[in-house]
């Protein structure tokens, strides 16, 4: 096997599951996440002459994701329904009470529901990916200004439809 190929492989065997994560938070819909993890391999894989020398596949990748969605955003305007399961972390710590984390996990679905899809993905980007403001507004296409905004109205929206969910540190005013 050529040892770029398999350098890619390799690269989409250890990364996709963490790519699937991400690609569900901004679509909300494990089919259209596969979709967007799939359109981002394709033209990862057609840089990858330059890409896996530099080290920077995975970050290529990712802005490849966002791009895309923010583009999906634009051309249509489809309801969404979240019906898939969320992709689980692997690893593990102490054994998780698996009742409150399902509790947990369906209202943050159906709270995520309620978001438009800019905002869901300033959420992404800022709390599960740990992006600075700036990243996530150059990820997006955006001015600072918008991801700051839209930050604060999605926080605000998920504090009001999920009152719950103020355990959450993303629910309790992070500093980044």
């Amino acid at each position: 096997m050529d040892p770029l190929l398999s350098e890619f492989d390799s690269f989409v065997r250890t990364r996709t599951p963490a790519l699937l994560r991400s690609a569900y938070l901004l679509t909300g819909d494990q089919h259209l996440a596969e979709d967007l993890v799939q359109s981002a391999l394709a033209r990862t894989h057609r840089s990858w002459n330059r890409l896996h020398h530099s080290g920077n596949a995975e970050a290529y990748t990712r802005k490849t994701m966002y791009h895309l969605q923010v583009s999906w955003w634009r051309r249509r305007r489809v309801p969404e329904s979240m019906p898939g399961d969320l992709p689980e972390p692997r690893g593990g710590g102490s054994a998780p009470d698996h009742a409150h984390q399902t509790s947990l996990r369906l209202t943050l679905r159906a709270a995520l529901a309620k978001l438009s899809p800019k905002q869901r993905a300033v959420l992404v980007l800022r709390f599960f990916e740990d992006r600075t403001e700036a990243e996530a507004a150059d990820l997006l296409g955006v001015t600072v200004g918008t991801v700051k905004s839209q930050t604060a109205k999605s926080l605000a929206r998920l504090r009001a439809v999920a009152p719950e969910l103020a355990e959450l540190y993303v629910l309790e005013g992070s500093t980044r």
